[in-house]
């Protein structure tokens, strides 16, 4: 993982844990329990109903994230108390879900100021190539991908390693085969892709 860890480990000796999170096989991939924190001034949450925002609060459990390694400089972000997958549809929207599917895959780059920006494997612009990335705005709402500039604090995340962990190397599922929960519907800034590609959608309605 690009996420230079001997900073934290200067500071503190992170602690090592297993984890199970559903997934298939033996532990046998090193990633993190972390917290992200966008340099819009938020931590990146997630909602027990699957919606993503941000909040000033440090010490809340729902800003805890599994970081999984998935290929080389390719991680999942899964939520540490609800289990879901963040994910990028086709259209740009950020959504939850319960299966790992490719949209869940995002390349984990170090920018250099040295933050980092989480894009896309997925999905880019047809015309420019310009990468999808993952986004708060300044009242901390998650922004669609495909709005989101590199060069933008939006998009500059810091990690903040609480533990290692070793993680079971999810089941990569069809983007269309997870079923939209029972009472999730489109809402105005969703779109119905976003239900039929495997999770909840995120509530841009929330406030922090």
């Amino acid at each position: 993982m690009c996420f230079n860890m001997h900073k934290a480990s200067g500071r503190r000796r992170l602690k090592k844990k297993q984890f199970s999170t559903g997934l298939s096989h033996d532990p046998q991939l090193k990633g993190i329990v972390t917290r992200l924190y966008c340099r819009q001034g938020y931590y990146l949450q997630m909602h027990p109903d699957g919606s993503l925002d941000g909040t000033k609060d440090d010490s809340s459990n729902s800003t805890l994230f599994n970081l999984i390694p998935v290929g080389l400089r390719v991680v999942a972000i899964q939520g540490v108390k609800t289990g879901l997958y963040i994910a990028l549809n086709g259209e740009g929207f950020l959504y939850t879900s319960e299966l790992f599917t490719p949209e869940c895959k995002f390349k984990e780059s170090v920018f250099e100021n040295y933050y980092v920006i989480y894009s896309s494997m997925l999905y880019r612009q047809q015309e420019s190539g310009r990468a999808w990335f993952l986004g708060l705005n300044k009242e901390g709402q998650v922004m669609k991908g495909n709005r989101v500039k590199k060069t933008k604090p939006a998009a500059h995340f810091l990690p903040k390693p609480l533990e290692v962990a070793m993680y079971r190397e999810p089941s990569l599922h069809d983007i269309g085969e997870t079923v939209p929960k029972a009472g999730v519907t489109p809402s105005k800034s969703t779109s119905a892709s976003a239900i039929m590609n495997g999770g909840k959608p995120v509530n841009k309605s929330k406030t922090t």
